[in-house]
């Protein structure tokens, strides 16, 4: 991946992660959390949603250290105050899985364009990135380490003593993430699904 792939891929991404976080904010609203209202993030505007850090530097640094063969970014986390949703347990399971399950709604949706509108090449091409980075997207979020969203599924469904426990492996999530990445694990977990994902649009 060259520099102007890093900054097509970089404008895919943001746009998946917008989705992604303004899920996450307006289920949370639903369930009777105000917080991502009042601070200004049921937003579909990405300028709203990036992190400086997670979403600018670790992109630029994971490129350059990996000679353009990995790029990962975050966006700023919408705001939760889980004590203000009407059922705590639940509704961590529901808001965890919402922005996987935007990304996965939002590729359909685009695949399903494709199929009954004929595109220019260029507009083929943005719709077919698009869909390729919502599905990686919501993929990667699924796998249960903290603090992805799969890790919030599995604290909602999990007794509290052991839901606690696990939650205390938050503050090493990048690290294991970076470690699976090393090992290729993390490409044996994500590669098959995102395949499946893809084969099912």
């Amino acid at each position: 991946m060259n520099l102007a792939g890093l900054l097509v891929s970089f404008g895919f991404l943001i746009i998946a992660m917008s989705v992604h976080e303004f899920a996450h904010g307006w289920v949370a609203y639903k369930l009777g959390d105000m917080t991502a209202k009042i601070s200004g993030r049921l937003t579909l505007n990405p300028l709203a949603h990036i992190d400086p850090v997670g979403t600018v530097i670790l992109p630029l640094f994971l490129f350059i250290a990996t000679g353009g063969q990995f790029v990962f970014g975050a966006a700023k986390p919408v705001p939760i105050n889980y004590a203000a949703l009407r059922n705590p347990k639940r509704d961590i399971v529901w808001i965890g899985a919402s922005g996987p399950a935007a990304n996965f709604l939002f590729a359909s949706a685009l695949s399903g364009i494709s199929k009954l509108i004929a595109m220019p090449m260029t507009l083929n091409f943005i719709i077919t990135n698009l869909i390729f980075i919502n599905v990686i997207l919501g993929v990667f979020n699924l796998i249960p380490i903290p603090p992805l969203d799969g890790s919030r599924v599995l604290i909602g469904l999990l007794p509290e003593r052991a839901a606690a426990r696990y939650a205390r492996i938050e503050p090493y999530g990048f690290l294991i993430v970076m470690l699976l990445f090393g090992l290729g694990i993390l490409d044996i977990i994500m590669i098959p699904l995102v395949k499946i994902v893809l084969r099912l649009l």
